[in-house]
């Protein structure tokens, strides 16, 4: 059983690998014209981003129902290879589960035919059994140390890769992909702000949890769809999400604030030189930093206390200028007196996340 457990696993998360997450085709655009008004444009592929699709930074290309990057499988997880990645998860505790088993009972066993009880005192004889031959195996106190390190590792992986298995669970189970959690609680908090009085329902929902559950896992291993056209819930429109992507980066550009750099910062991520405060807070997350240079312009988005994280502006063309996302220590920048995007204080300085 042991055995068949280490096969599954391998199986699956050598296929979460290399069977990858699907990719969008490059210069894919719809099918009718008019729905490119409801989507992003991708400047690095050249092509549309299709409805649950997302730039992945690491894999330098557009993601088919992106979930996350991994690098654990050195692969982004999405439409393709979810189903595997998240039968790794599962599947990998449960071999942990029973290699914990095996391990807790040889020690037990191993130290009862070993242990001498007197008057005063409890001795533990690791040279030899008691009460017992010999096991074919010697177990001495290299193999009890062994057993007992591999004991930790295997309770340390079960709880750890149990813990992302539930979280993967719960999408899985309202049809939903980590990103597209993060898309609806912003569309909340945007709704909230403005007060529009407007309701958004995540599209792909389907209702049950069993027909979502059919999204990802189904008897062939090939998920359904193609992965650029996916079901909708009733009173929703095919492009709900995109819409709603759309209306979330138009409010980051309203929102954001335009700074100017008055020191020199290099893009490392914990700058020794610029203090003690910002080298011990530097945001814990795979995020870029971004070098700055003396005059450089920054729209800032959000923000710490010590960093702030924005889109230095490399050609001052307007809107279509190329920029460069990262994050940035706040001491190194300063605020225009002249900014033309708001005047309000950064959004992340009002709701840090």
């Amino acid at each position: 059983m042991l055995l068949n457990w280490t096969v599954m696993i391998l199986y699956n998360y050598f296929s979460a690998v290399f069977v990858g997450p699907g990719y969008v085709p490059l210069g894919w655009t719809p099918e009718k014209s008019q729905d490119c008004m409801y989507l992003q444009y991708c400047k690095v592929c050249q092509s549309y981003k299709a409805p649950r699709s997302h730039h992945c930074r690491k894999c330098n290309r557009c993601v088919m129902k992106m979930d996350h990057h991994c690098p654990w499988i050195n692969n982004c997880c999405g439409y393709q290879n979810h189903a595997s990645f998240t039968l790794f998860l599962l599947l990998a505790p449960l071999g942990c589960i029973h290699a914990s088993f095996i391990f807790v009972m040889t020690m037990y066993t191993q130290l009862y035919n070993r242990i001498s009880f007197g008057w005063s005192s409890v001795k533990i004889d690791m040279s030899a059994a008691k009460r017992d031959p010999r096991p074919i195996i010697p177990f001495g106190l290299s193999a009890f140390a062994a057993s007992l390190f591999a004991l930790g590792l295997a309770l340390g992986t079960t709880i750890a890769v149990g813990m992302l298995f539930i979280i993967q669970m719960k999408v899985i189970l309202t049809n939903k992909t980590s990103i597209e959690s993060w898309i609806e609680e912003k569309a909340k908090d945007r709704i909230r702000y403005y007060q529009t009085g407007e309701t958004f329902i995540f599209p792909y929902d389907m209702g049950s949890k069993w027909k979502n559950f059919k999204q990802v896992f189904t008897w062939s291993g090939i998920p359904e769809g193609d992965g650029l056209d996916w079901p909708v819930r009733d009173g929703c429109h095919q492009y709900s999400l995109t819409i709603e992507q759309l209306k979330q980066k138009a409010d980051k550009r309203v929102r954001s604030v335009r700074y100017r750099a008055v020191e020199d910062y290099s893009g490392v991520c914990c700058p020794v030189t610029k203090g003690v405060e910002i080298f011990f807070t530097t945001p814990c997350t795979e995020e870029p930093r971004i070098a700055l240079s003396k005059g450089d312009l920054i729209l800032a988005t959000r923000g710490l206390k010590h960093w702030m994280y924005g889109e230095k502006i490399l050609d001052s063309a307007a809107d279509g200028g190329i920029r460069e996302r990262g994050w940035f220590p706040r001491k190194c920048v300063e605020k225009c007196q002249y900014d033309s995007e708001t005047d309000q204080p950064v959004d992340g300085e009002k709701k840090n996340r």
